[in-house]
């Protein structure tokens, strides 16, 4: 594929808006390899739009979000954790905890899908002096959480992306 211009990418970028308005999909969600590489090549990134809701179950137990823990700081005593709806539909999460020590735990992201018993969000996480005083970590990028065994919160998926040591970050609902 050759290379678009701006006026192109302009009109990429209108046409995904306009799909994802409307529900039809967009290369984000349907992993359309000709919208990404348009966008790789522009150096642009898919913009972002509402979460696709694929269960409606689960959109109501993020917007009732009880709590978030890191295993490190505390099952017992739970941060804070919420999902926020803004005027353009986007479904902002924000959680954290802390603990002892300075230890603390903070999620934050977008979140784009919304399926039985998992979610997927766009953002960052970070793990800071825990389990031990000192190490910090923070990951950005795409993160799946999901709800397994009949539990009653969503854990994060990737296990081991810090320090190479096994965290278990829970959102309740």
């Amino acid at each position: 594929m050759g290379r678009i211009g701006q006026a192109g990418m302009a009109g990429l970028a209108l046409a995904l808006a306009l799909a994802q308005t409307v529900g039809a999909g967009a290369g984000a969600h349907t992993g359309d390899p000709e919208v990404a590489a348009a966008e790789a090549e522009a150096g642009a990134e898919a913009p972002l739009a509402p979460p696709r809701v694929l269960s409606q179950r689960d959109a109501a137990r993020l917007r009732g979000l009880q709590g978030i823990t890191l295993q490190w700081i505390s099952w017992d005593k739970r941060g804070e954790a919420s999902v926020t709806i803004d005027e353009a539909g986007l479904w902002r999460l924000h959680g954290s905890q802390s603990g002892a020590d300075g230890a603390v735990l903070v999620v934050d992201g977008t979140i784009t899908e919304i399926g039985p018993d998992y979610f997927i969000l766009e953002g960052a996480i970070t793990i800071a002096n825990t389990p031990d005083a000192g190490p910090s970590c923070e990951g950005q990028g795409t993160w799946r959480f999901a709800v397994t065994q009949n539990r009653q919160y969503y854990r994060l998926r990737t296990f081991e992306w810090c320090d190479h040591l096994t965290d278990y970050i829970d959102l309740y609902f």
